[in-house]
């Protein structure tokens, strides 16, 4: 499949002192990146469905638990009359 030939020179090219020499670079580079981008990310914030609420149970007076009655005299907040 492969030429003895180009075979060799691949092995040659891999194995150069600036092939290694860079990817150790780029490696060391992303690293940094990653690290930093890690230490400055915004906390997540709690999804919607996972969050817990406490409801609390409404207190019951007498007075309280009559309906209240409000009269309008038939406007609305606008003052508008109803047809």
């Amino acid at each position: 499949m492969f030429s003895k030939e180009f075979l060799e020179l691949l092995i040659e090219v891999i194995t150069s002192w600036q092939v290694i020499g860079i990817t150790i670079a780029l490696l060391l580079f992303l690293k940094v990146v990653f690290n930093a981008a890690k230490a400055y990310r915004r906390p997540k914030t709690k999804a919607a469905g996972k969050m817990k609420f406490k409801f609390r149970k409404p207190k019951s007076n007498a007075g309280d638990s009559a309906e209240i009655i409000h009269e309008d005299n038939g406007k609305d907040e606008l003052g508008l009359e109803e047809a």
